[in-house]
């Protein structure tokens, strides 16, 4: 017999599957396209559903993002697992450039969110820090493991600001050129030789 679900973990379910439902909805149709019907319509719930868990389509947007933004280092300290050798590091970091590159929802919900936040005067140091503790911690990981024992000649918000840009930034997605994995790799392995690695 199945578990009856408490009033709360029925709420944060609701929650879970309208968040998740907002991402695809703006991978799909773009910020301007997500509107608060078709999220409920993507998510299967009505729009009472909607409002008793966010007070408008740009506060699930936030959330959402908000939510993945600390996402990212944690995903590429598993992507990169137990590899030791830069090369195998840098592969790594490279495949999972690529899957990020394949989730369009993240890139474009980031770059319409900070884009309108600027425009309307809502751009706070806190939000700014938020992505800069990112490419930080992004770069201090990439660092710690291409780099071990010694500091490459790049600051690790430099870093981490180019593996994130290129993943999430480009248009490379719709070029069909080189990929944000295959930039990422050639960035990392000419930092490599520069620093005198083979």
């Amino acid at each position: 017999m199945a578990q009856r679900l408490t009033r709360e973990q029925s709420q944060a379910r609701t929650r879970s599957r309208i968040l998740r439902a907002a991402g695809d909805v703006v991978a799909r149709l773009g910020y301007d396209g997500a509107s608060v019907d078709r999220i409920t319509e993507e998510a299967g719930y009505s729009k009472g559903a909607f409002y008793s868990n966010f007070s408008s389509k740009e506060d699930v947007l936030n959330q959402l993002l908000a939510s993945y933004v600390g996402t990212a280092i944690g995903d590429l300290q598993t992507a990169i697992g137990a590899a030791t050798a830069p090369a195998d590091v840098v592969d790594a970091i490279a495949q999972w450039s690529d899957s990020r590159d394949r989730e369009l929802k993240w890139g474009l919900l980031a770059i319409e969110f900070l884009r309108r936040a600027r425009r309307d005067g809502v751009l706070t140091d806190e939000i700014r820090q938020s992505f800069i503790d990112q490419w930080r911690g992004v770069g201090e990981l990439v660092i710690e493991r291409v780099f071990p024992g010694s500091r490459p000649p790049i600051d690790p918000l430099d870093l981490g600001g180019t593996i994130l840009t290129l993943t999430y930034g480009g248009i490379s997605g719709f070029l069909e050129a080189n990929t944000p994995g295959q930039m990422v790799r050639l960035v990392l392995s000419g930092l490599l030789r520069a620093h005198g690695e083979p």
